[in-house]
């Protein structure tokens, strides 16, 4: 009796013969980029160290294309937003110690934010693995462990024969929902030493579908289909699983308003008739939250930010649909249903009931229109039209990356994405330096748009070397610094909470200059000017830089009313 998996793992002549008679020359760094390309990788990025050398050569002999980075913090970001944007693991090649160590903050954002990196660093030569202290340079008495509890999994290597496999299964937990990060380390000795191995040639490591319990959703369904005031709120998980057009489709069937959070920005069109957009920071969206009898929460885990500051009290019954087990119920009880965000939103299609409401749209309108009235009677006006000069003149469909700075928190809550994967920040682990080197990323996944990057001054300075990177690819990304001349939100918070701000004032290079000396174009524009400049910019190809000196403020919170 023949079985189709026989059929399978019989080899072709043609690939006995190439398994017979392997290229020469070839090292265990081969064998990683050699399943890169197996798995369906094209784009890796990263930075060179004595210890990885062994797969920067084999890059050479590979169809790969590198994306090199000048420091491992951003060449992380860069990888993180080439995942966000394909929804592919991003492969990210560091060195060992000082090198890997560098990455964290990187990797925590893409944690926190659910983006698909595969980090893959190289080790000490393998008689120092085990805690021993041989002296190696970079030598840590465990690398890994300063790893774990950041990404999603780690995996050490310590024969030539584990790398694909091993690799097969970091690439497979990246892209498992929830999406994350992950670790794999291979020592130098193994990535240098010649190899016998035939090439990778056929790799599998499909993820498995999370596909949620028919009965929670069904009992999901039946609460929302019988409810008098449904609403929704719609997480980073909507957008990472692209269940964007089921959360729409599932919405207008229940007339349920729809909220984002400032990781969900384009889940849900900013403008319609049941769009609540994402003003999470404002106590007349949690009071309309709170009154909603039936709360569906998807791809959320309602933390800080996305719960007001954890002032939001559900009174009605909550529905958590989460890919993350650790974050079901972990603010609030639910009816949690531990799932891929579009595989648990296509069964509510599947069961859910019309629901007629009439009124729906009427209360979204009258909560914006609090909101509105409450932001206007501030009087910060240069904010506001800051942020729809930008949006002018940002393109449809090009994606944007913010850092984390004052503009970039106007925008959490008042930026219209328009689009369903364009608006990205570091809102996730809440890090500075992330805009520009993860625009870098993007334009390396998709140069079929300009895309724009949105710093402060002191974010700016995270991240200058990349201007040397954005030249030497010719990345199509337009930078706007922001420049207040230090940490602008700290010294708000410093001076509301202790009357004067301390160790928030920056010394201010010329960013204009600063940027021409590594060849790219800069300008420096003004609040008039801005819309102008800035669209400019991005309709021309290749990198530049728009200088902004602006003293900005946030709008008044109102978690500590």
């Amino acid at each position: 009796m023949t079985h189709d998996h026989d059929l399978v793992l019989r080899p072709s002549a043609a690939q006995t013969e190439a398994a017979l008679n392997p290229p020469p020359g070839r090292n265990g760094g081969d064998l990683v980029v050699e399943t890169l390309s197996g798995l369906g990788a094209t784009t890796v990025f990263g930075l060179p160290g004595q210890h990885a050398l062994g797969m920067f050569d084999a890059l050479r002999r590979s169809s790969l294309r590198y994306i090199g980075l000048r420091v491992e913090n951003n060449a992380g970001f860069a990888a993180d937003a080439y995942g966000r944007i394909t929804g592919e693991a991003a492969p990210l090649l560091l060195s060992t110690g000082p090198g890997a160590l560098t990455s964290l903050a990187a990797l925590q954002e893409a944690r926190a934010a659910s983006a698909p990196v595969l980090a893959i660093g190289s080790q000490v030569p393998t008689a120092g693995l085990g805690g021993g202290r041989h002296g190696y340079l970079h030598e840590l008495p465990d690398q890994q462990a300063s790893f774990r509890g950041v990404v999603k999994s780690v995996h050490t290597v310590r024969t030539q024969s584990q790398i694909p496999s091993a690799i097969a299964a970091a690439w497979e937990s990246a892209l498992t929902a929830p999406h994350g990060p992950v670790w794999v380390e291979i020592p130098q000795d193994v990535l240098l030493a010649e190899t016998s191995l035939p090439q990778v040639t056929a790799m599998d490591a499909t993820p498995e579908d999370l596909v949620p319990r028919p009965e929670l959703t069904a009992l999901a369904a039946h609460l929302l289909s019988s409810a008098a005031r449904p609403v929704i709120i719609a997480g980073g998980g909507v957008v990472r699983s692209d269940a964007s057009g089921k959360l729409k489709s599932l919405a207008e069937k229940l007339n349920a308003p729809v909220v984002t959070t400032f990781g969900g920005k384009g889940a849900f069109p900013w403008i319609h008739p049941l769009s609540l957009q994402s003003w999470l920071e404002d106590r007349h969206t949690t009071d309309f939250l709170e009154d909603a009898d039936v709360l569906l929460v998807v791809g959320s885990g309602l933390g800080e930010l996305s719960s007001n500051y954890h002032t939001f009290k559900p009174r009605g019954r909550v529905i958590q649909i989460e890919a993350d087990l650790g974050k079901l119920e972990s603010n609030h009880p639910a009816l949690g249903i531990h799932a891929d965000a579009r595989l648990a939103l296509s069964a509510l299609l599947e069961t859910v009931g019309e629901r007629p409401d009439p009124s729906a749209a009427g209360r979204v309108s009258t909560v914006l229109a609090r909101v509105a009235e409450r932001i206007a009677a501030q009087e910060l006006t240069l904010e506001q039209d800051l942020l729809a000069s930008v949006r002018r003149a940002l393109p449809a469909g090009s994606p944007s990356f913010w850092d984390m700075t004052i503009l970039a928190y106007w925008a959490w809550s008042a930026f219209d994405p328009r689009g369903k994967n364009t608006m990205h920040s570091a809102q996730g682990a809440g890090g500075l330096g992330y805009g520009f080197p993860a625009a870098l990323g993007a334009a390396a996944a998709d140069p079929t748009h300009p895309v724009l990057a949105v710093s402060g001054d002191g974010g700016a300075l995270y991240s200058i070397a990349e201007l040397a990177t954005a030249r030497q690819y010719g990345l199509d990304v337009t930078w706007l610094i922001v420049d207040d001349g230090g940490y602008g939100i700290l010294r708000e918070y410093m001076t509301d909470a202790f009357g004067q701000a301390t160790a928030t004032e920056l010394s201010r290079p010329d960013y204009v200059a600063l940027a021409e000396s590594f060849g790219v174009p800069g300008v420096l524009t003004t609040p008039g000017t801005l819309e102008e400049d800035l669209a400019k910019a991005l309709a021309t190809p290749g990198p530049s830089v728009v200088v902004l000196p602006a003293l900005l403020r946030m709008f008044a919170p109102t978690h500590l009313d």
